[in-house]
């Protein structure tokens, strides 16, 4: 797919900047923004580096103003161009430097922007270095009869990813060093380097207060403005041809030489596509390999105390971290299917120091050290993790793991966190009590647990059943004795038949909850049919799966909840409670596209029209996060694009699913 977008979506300011772009560091860093340079979300900036990898982001720089001159019909009276855009508490969006963008591109995963001033195009590029806080946005002059002068100022702010920050008493120290400036906010904040070679900076300080952060009203944030402190001054004189390349970064000796550094980043995202066409031995389409670079933007350092080297999975970007059941629900998709087997099994090891009591954690939290770890599904999904990369063709790593798959397996027999234990009437998997969300259906506010599903949920059975399949297999393969697994597995599908509500041909979506049975029409079911082992007959996989596709199925993924329920919400928006509240009652979540299309591949054993269910995702590409796929969208048509830009396990399940197919 070819994300290339000319003056029909540049020059118009609704459709700049609903389009947003990424880059990260593969160590929690990352910069973002819109294709038309506003600021709409408190996510925005240059450089929100992990200060304390994967985590501990914080924003150092926002954004740049810049201003070109160039074409003076007489001598020292070039004309000036503002090239920025920023909106206002008090209203309008000035300047409109989105007036002269011609064209906006990726290449690879770096955005490209284009402007026309006169006769002459200049392109702007950002990306990141892989493995460092480090930042650069280059200039080159494509086309030009004489040299432009390029002019930026610098906005820097020192504070946490999720906050804002306004008008307060810091003192900053700006102070020149070789080849740029020094900023450090406070006495104890990490500083902040600006290098340009070719250009000066100048020290400055002035805060700029009231930008508008549009997006943060949408989603019902109180505070919706922001102030940034205005460091430096950039001046350079570009010529064509030529290039000039500003640094951000907290390190003191980066690579300065832009065109250096750009090499070093494409390089690397060369590699990352040799290793995908290697992996399968064949060519994979644009769309694909556009897939297969945004699934490294996830990959992140997690270092352990027995492996510095540890690796995990950011859940999503702006705003999440690396959370267990998204690594392991993304894994086969972000990591084998892009032939990274030897990244997968780092993410399995690493995650295997992580277990306790039988359980993976949930959440690593942004600050402190301690994991959450109310999860009942991210244990289980480690397991077909492991299935899918012993899959690939690795025995060792099973039997690295086995005595912790083994412990596990007790440990859910015997009872664990949160009621989570095996009922010993019908071998199936109880969990939950008041307060506490453990399914993927999470959504929480204060003590609002908005789906509960108290009880045994569809999804946790039809995992703990493959688990014990699969661990029977592990247990054959290593020459232990299977036939416990293998028992209990037969008592977990007999057990599973509670599920199946005759009437409505579809599962129940929890039983034996503190009101019963809940009967609701939800896609949870569909792991039941879409896992390597299911319990369900073929006539009830077809039926199930049918029932989700007539009310579930959308163009982006599957609604969380059938229209018809009462219950229903087919927008998100508003504040937290109204985004929480559609969060599993209606919302669209791209990532299920991937368990429907196993289920309909088991089914219906058609994969050319299987295939066809994933084609609007992936032009979904240009849509929202450019060269990215969206976590959710509204139940209700258009079905626009909401929350994350970029999600792990959106991208992973197309990049899985169409490998399947």
């Amino acid at each position: 797919m070819k994300l290339d977008f000319g003056r029909e979506v540049c020059g118009h300011l609704a459709q700049a900047e609903k389009r947003e772009w990424l880059v990260t560091n593969g160590i929690g860093g990352f910069a973002s923004g819109t294709i038309a340079g506003l600021l709409t979300r408190r996510y925005h900036g240059l450089l929100l580096a992990a200060l304390q990898p994967p985590l501990g982001r914080t924003l150092l720089a926002a954004k740049l103003d810049e201003t070109v001159e160039y074409d003076g019909l007489y001598p020292a009276s070039g004309r000036f161009y503002p090239l920025f855009a920023n909106r206002w508490v008090t209203g309008p969006v000035e300047p409109s430097g989105y007036h002269y963008l011609n064209r906006f591109h990726l290449e690879g995963t770096t955005p490209v922007w284009t402007f026309g001033v006169g006769n002459a195009l200049l392109e702007k590029r950002i990306w990141m270095q892989p493995g460092a806080n480090t930042t650069y946005i280059q200039y080159r002059l494509a086309r030009a009869t004489g040299p432009l002068t390029l002019e930026a100022k610098v906005f820097v702010n020192y504070r946490d990813y999720h906050h804002t920050a306004i008008v307060n008493e810091w003192q900053p120290h700006i102070t020149p060093v070789a080849h740029g400036l020094r900023v450090q906010m406070f006495d104890t904040a990490v500083p902040l380097y600006l290098f340009g070679q070719t250009a000066s900076l100048t020290p400055q300080f002035d805060w700029y207060e009231d930008f508008y952060l549009s997006l943060e009203e949408y989603r019902g944030q109180n505070d919706v403005q922001e102030d940034h402190v205005y460091a430096a001054l950039m001046q350079a004189i570009l010529r064509p041809g030529k290039t000039m390349t500003l640094v951000a970064t907290t390190e003191t000796e980066p690579e300065l030489d832009g065109d250096a550094a750009y090499a070093v980043r494409q390089t690397y995202e060369a590699a990352l596509l040799d290793k995908a066409r290697n992996w399968r031995g064949m060519d994979i389409p644009p769309a694909i390999e556009q897939l297969t670079l945004a699934a490294d933007q996830f990959v992140v350092k997690r270092p352990t105390q027995s492996d510095p080297d540890g690796r995990s999975l950011i859940a999503g970007y702006p705003w999440f971290s690396d959370w267990g059941r998204d690594t392991m629900i993304a894994l086969p998709g972000l990591t084998l299917a892009a032939g990274r087997p030897e990244l997968a099994a780092r993410i399995l090891r690493t995650y295997a120091q992580f277990v306790d009591r039988g359980m993976l954690p949930n959440r690593f939290p942004d600050e402190g050290e301690t994991p959450e770890y109310n999860t009942v599904d991210a244990t289980l999904w480690y397991f077909e993790a492991i299935r899918a990369y012993h899959a690939a063709g690795d025995d060792t790593l099973v039997r690295e793991l086995f005595p912790v798959l083994a412990d596990i397996i007790a440990w859910h027999r015997r009872g664990t966190r949160y009621q989570i234990h095996m009922d010993e009437k019908d071998g199936l998997i109880y969990a939950g009590e008041p307060g506490v969300q453990l399914t993927w259906m999470d959504a929480k506010v204060e003590d609002w647990v908005v789906t509960p599903r108290i009880g045994k949920p569809v999804e946790i059975n039809a995992l703990w059943y493959n688990a014990l399949r699969i661990m029977a297999d592990f247990a054959r393969l290593l020459g232990e004795d299977a036939a416990p697994y293998a028992a209990l597995a037969d008592k977990v599908k007999r057990g599973f038949g509670r599920f199946w509500y005759e009437a409505m041909g579809f599962c129940y979506d929890v039983i034996d909850g503190p009101e019963g049975d809940d009967g609701r029409l939800r896609p949870n079911q569909l792991f039941a049919i879409s896992l390597p082992h299911s319990p369900l007959t073929p006539a009830q996989q077809r039926s199930a799966l049918d029932a989700c596709g007539r009310h579930l199925l959308t163009a982006h993924g599957l609604r969380s909840l059938s229209p018809d329920d009462p219950e229903y919400l087919g927008h998100y928006g508003g504040d937290q409670r109204k985004r929480d509240t559609a969060y599993h009652q209606g919302t669209v979540w791209s990532w299920l596209i991937g368990p429907f299309v196993a289920a309909h591949l088991r089914v219906y054993q058609n994969p050319a029209q299987a295939r066809t269910f994933l084609e609007p995702l992936l032009r979904h590409l240009a849509d929202h996060g450019v060269g990215s796929i969206s976590e959710i969208f509204d139940g209700d048509p258009p079905f626009t694009p909401r929350g994350c830009i970029a999600q792990a396990w959106s991208v992973a399940e197309l990049l899985r699913l169409w490998h399947m197919t």
